[in-house]
């Protein structure tokens, strides 16, 4: 089998055996969160930015779900410009000015290395207003290996209430040149977004489990989809901008 896939196969093995007590516990209170009219938001920067817009207006995806978009640390205006940014304290606090919560929302902050001021600005103001916040990450990356490099000092892991571990090995990339020490082959994406589909998809069953219908969206691709998405669509879009 390619390299790529049978790491990628450990590695997923790897965090279903770890972080299933996590997920179901997060997955619990999220379900409460939602049920007293709250929704998910997620947060991150750079290719972190497209793992929190995968589960947004998702086919067979929960409706109460969306993704925060900050311009100035998102790769399509340059991933330079991106990743500098993201470790911009300053510009840390204007983006999470510009957040907003309600009663009973929730915060996914992701960020790989868990030391850039962006995320950790982000969790800090979702804390401060006592929003149930969550940390996608790796716990690979430590204090010692990576300090924060946010001015309190604190990493994204200190910075949440809990901590999804995505089990990326240092330098994100599983596999190494025969030739040198070069690594490749990012694994961070492909495991944070099972990861989160993971969690959402337990949040459905919860749901249904406690007799709540859960909202989820159809395909588009589904003749009999519309309406049903349209009635969800309406029943979300004073929070949500679909």
């Amino acid at each position: 089998m390619n390299d790529y896939l049978k790491n990628v196969q450990t590695l997923l093995a790897e965090a279903a055996s770890t972080e299933e007590e996590v997920i179901e516990r997060i997955a619990a209170k999220l379900v409460q969160k939602i049920h007293n009219g709250g929704i998910i938001q997620l947060f991150g920067c750079g290719h972190s930015n497209l793992l929190a817009q995968e589960p947004y207006y998702r086919a067979g995806g929960l409706v109460p779900v969306t993704s925060i978009n900050a311009e100035a640390v998102m790769l399509h205006n340059g991933g330079v410009l991106a990743s500098a940014n993201e470790k911009d304290e300053i510009l840390a606090k204007k983006i999470a000015n510009l957040i907003s919560f309600e009663k009973n929302d929730a915060l996914i902050v992701i960020s790989t290395s868990g030391r850039n001021p962006v995320p950790i600005e982000a969790a800090q103001k979702a804390r401060v207003n006592d929003i149930y916040t969550i940390g996608l990450l790796s716990r690979n990356y430590s204090k010692e290996s990576h300090p924060s490099k946010h001015s309190s000092g604190l990493r994204l892991e200190e910075s949440v209430d809990d901590v999804i571990d995505n089990h990326s090995p240092l330098g994100d990339s599983m596999l190494k040149l025969k030739n040198n020490d070069q690594l490749f082959g990012s694994s961070s994406s492909v495991i944070g977004t099972a990861l989160l589909h993971a969690l959402f998809t337990r949040v459905i069953q919860l749901m249904e489990n406690e007799g709540i219908t859960p909202p989820i969206f159809r395909s588009g691709n589904d003749d009999d989809s519309l309406s049903h998405n349209q009635q969800l669509v309406f029943r979300y879009k004073d929070r949500i901008d679909f």
